[in-house]
């Protein structure tokens, strides 16, 4: 099943793109995997931010701006990793403390079960 991109991973996924120096539009279009509509829009709004400068009116280069918004996507995108595996972790203990609560409770009712038919 495909993984839709948020609107942050879509605007790293175009300064990494730009980022490899003067690219021109379908060029970004592609290596960003965008439609041309989508293109357009988010390529306006990453030159409103500044974070792209148009060079020639067809090449695209990564601004300082641009830069230190991948450094911080960079690490926001490190930290959600760690805190994603550490909550699939927790998911596991959970799985299992579940199990085992449950074994312990069927086997207390199966035992009161058994003790009252004896009676």
């Amino acid at each position: 099943m495909g993984k839709y991109r948020r609107k942050l991973e879509i605007v790293a996924d175009i300064l990494y793109v730009v980022k490899k120096g003067g690219q021109k539009k379908t060029h970004v279009m592609y290596k960003a995997n965008l439609s041309y509509k989508l293109l357009n829009r988010y390529l306006t709004e990453v030159l409103d931010a500044g974070l792209v400068r148009v060079e020639n009116e067809d090449c695209y280069l990564l601004t300082e701006k641009g830069q230190s918004f991948l450094d911080c996507f960079d690490e926001y995108s490190k930290r959600r990793h760690q805190l994603e595996q550490q909550s699939g972790d927790l998911n596991k203990v959970l799985i299992l403390l579940e199990s085992m609560i449950q074994n312990n409770l069927n086997k207390s009712l199966g035992g009161e079960i058994r003790n009252r038919k004896i009676r």
